[in-house]
């Protein structure tokens, strides 16, 4: 591995974020400004917000991480960044930050997937992980099975058809009154009920099935929510939140598990935003525990959307010479697809 210093930014939703690693895996400095005080009052992400927070603060978040790793502009090898999925007004400042600074300093550009991303943050924290494994991709748009067979090798086992893991949860969130963002809401809730107490639907049960679906089970919470309201019946949101959490959480552990074998890995790795649920991690890890598979997970910082993630996965695809032009554009539904 080389020492090349590569400066990171992500911006795909509502955190402007921007990292300075040496090699893949050293982090010199990481800066992520978030917006979620911002759109709390709006129950969730306004992109045109976000996009123009996004111009404000993207040179100011870049500045005070080349400050912080004690470098300067002129000491950077090359420059990474997330150029989707995501909000494309948001993705554009991050991608033309990026472009400016490349064509300034004369290094490399490398978009990268966000997706990916979320996968190589378990690199950082776990130096000894190496592929092969299997990862399990849960944020607020998409929810994935992804074998990484090396670090520029991917097959894509299967992905949501409909809401995310991340997405169910903030809806159910909503509708139960509970406050933006709402995954971390109903993980505390959940703490304080029964996860037996209301029997929700699973979708797409079927052995060797990898896709997950959300949609239905969202839709069980509100019909149930509603139901209980034109019977003038009390609602214990506690047991709610926990009969949803745990259904959620129930199908992504047998998919999982089953991916895992399937794949003949001995390693599964937890990534993307809903990975800081703690019954999610806890749950997860017993499983692996259980079938002796090694289990992974990164650090709660890096579980969210930030840059050095990103600087880690740029590292390794200038590794593979995988570069961009400085014709890269946002590509606000790019796909994580198989390598």
């Amino acid at each position: 591995m080389d020492n090349k210093i590569t400066l990171a930014i992500e911006s795909s939703c509502d955190e402007t974020s921007a990292a300075v690693l040496r090699g893949g895996r050293e982090v010199l400095s990481l800066v992520i400004s978030t917006q979620i005080p911002v759109h709390q009052k709006f129950g969730g992400v306004v992109p045109e917000i976000a996009s123009r927070k996004h111009i404000v603060n993207i040179m100011p978040v870049i500045d005070e991480t080349l400050q912080k790793a004690g470098l300067s502009l002129s000491d950077i090898d090359q420059v990474a960044v997330t150029y989707g999925p995501g909000l494309v007004g948001a993705l554009l400042v991050g991608v033309s930050a990026a472009k400016a600074l490349a064509f300034t300093l004369g290094v490399p550009l490398i978009g990268v997937n966000h997706l990916e991303g979320h996968i190589f943050a378990n690199f950082i924290s776990h130096p000894d992980l190496k592929p092969p494994f299997m990862a399990l991709v849960v944020s607020g748009g998409h929810t994935s099975l992804v074998h990484v067979k090396d670090y520029n090798s991917f097959a894509l086992m299967g992905q949501t058809r409909d809401d995310a893991a991340g997405e169910a949860f903030d809806k159910v969130a909503r509708v139960m009154g509970l406050p933006y963002p709402g995954g971390p809401q109903i993980d505390r809730l959940a703490q304080e009920g029964d996860p037996h107490a209301i029997d929700f639907p699973k979708a797409l049960q079927e052995k060797g099935n990898y896709e997950f679906s959300f949609s239905g089970l969202k839709s069980a919470v509100l019909n149930y929510l509603n139901s209980m309201k034109c019977k003038n019946l009390p609602v214990n949101k506690a047991d709610v939140a926990a009969s949803f959490q745990n259904t959620v959480i129930e199908v992504l552990i047998a998919k999982a598990m089953d991916a895992v074998r399937e794949s003949g890995c001995d390693t599964l790795v937890l990534a993307g935003g809903v990975a800081a649920n703690s019954s999610l991690e806890g749950r997860l890890r017993e499983a692996a525990d259980r079938e002796g598979i090694r289990f992974c997970y990164p650090d709660k910082l890096l579980c969210t959307d930030n840059a050095a993630m990103i600087g880690c996965r740029g590292y390794y695809q200038a590794q593979a010479g995988i570069y961009s032009d400085l014709y890269l554009n946002a590509v606000p539904g790019l796909a994580l697809t198989d390598l």
